[in-house]
């Protein structure tokens, strides 16, 4: 019988690698398509003077709806689907890290803490360049005023439905070059990484820490799938909140086109004092939490299903 508080955990070796990415790919699709307007709400109160714009997630959420309807609230999204391969690069590089460091030690935090910053470095190398054009593309709308490039407008891009569907990433990621050249794509990479990486090696330690105390004292035979999917968001609040201030400097050095980290960091603090690195804060937890119910759930299947098949009946779940 299994020890109370004890989980058990998939690893890699335990996979039936193509299962694993066959429904890898169909879950992160899912999941990103499910929270991508909190993620574009996220950035314009990030981006935003103050108030100018929004008061709040609500507010903004409502205001969207209004003036450009629920497709307002998906702007950039085509593009953002490219990010589904820094997705399967994330997993992949979790869980091979996570297996290289048992080697060193059998801790289950120090793999988490080591496997998350990794699988994050990863993910974000090829991801920014695509959240760069995104970002942008979110800005469109009530929001162009506070980006350096805006899209043409659509009478331009109508002459078929297929320039109006790729029309305007074109348009922003030509932009893009022609101020910046490559580099424009990565502009804040270095705050990406200073965001994504902690927020990474947080949140894995978080969420088994909090699976475990749940576990301990949920009824005996409570299934881990319900811990787990509560230890999620319990994580993914804790995280965010700890990284937000980074976030918000991240934001604006890329869709404002800023360089200095420190300098985005102190005009911030000089505008509109230290409750500015809480901007999108409510957003950043609407999103994550949900997110990490639906990453838990769907990842904590994912690798159920892709166990082998000689695995199957020795796992209590």
């Amino acid at each position: 019988m299994q020890q109370k508080g004890v989980m058990q955990i998939i690893e890699w070796e335990d996979l039936d690698k193509r299962k694993f990415y066959s429904l890898g790919v169909f879950m992160t699709l899912t999941t990103r398509a499910s929270v991508y307007p909190a993620s574009l709400i996220r950035t314009r109160l990030q981006v935003q003077k103050g108030k100018a714009l929004y008061s709040g997630t609500i507010d903004a959420f409502c205001k969207i709806i209004r003036a450009e309807g629920v497709r307002g609230l998906y702007r950039g999204f085509m593009v953002n689907t490219f990010t589904l391969i820094s997705g399967q690069a994330y997993i992949t590089t979790y869980e091979l890290v996570r297996k290289y460091v048992s080697q060193y030690s059998p801790s289950n935090t120090v793999k988490s803490v080591v496997a998350g910053g990794a699988a994050s470095l990863v993910a974000q190398t090829i991801t920014v360049p695509i959240d760069i054009v995104s970002q942008h593309l979110m800005m469109q709308g009530q929001g162009e005023h506070l980006t350096r490039f805006k899209a043409k407008p659509k009478r331009m891009l109508a002459a078929s439905k297929r320039k109006l569907t790729f029309g305007q990433s074109r348009d922003i990621t030509v932009q893009i070059f022609a101020a910046d050249g490559f580099r424009g794509f990565y502009r804040g990479y270095v705050a990406s990484l200073l965001t994504y990486i902690p927020n990474s090696a947080l949140w894995w330690p978080f969420y088994h820490f909090y699976t475990e105390q749940l576990s301990l004292m949920a009824p005996t035979g409570c299934p881990h799938l319900i811990l787990q999917a509560l230890a999620g968001p319990m994580a993914a609040a804790t995280a965010s909140t700890i990284t937000n201030p980074m976030d918000v400097v991240r934001a604006r050095v890329q869709v404002e086109g800023r360089s200095s980290l420190i300098e985005t960091f102190k005009q911030l603090l000089a505008e509109e004092g230290a409750w500015a690195m809480t901007k999108g804060l409510s957003a950043r937890i609407i999103s994550s939490m949900p997110t990490s119910v639906l990453i838990v759930v769907g990842y904590e299947t994912l690798k159920r299903l892709s166990l082998k098949d000689e695995l199957v009946d020795s796992r209590h779940w």
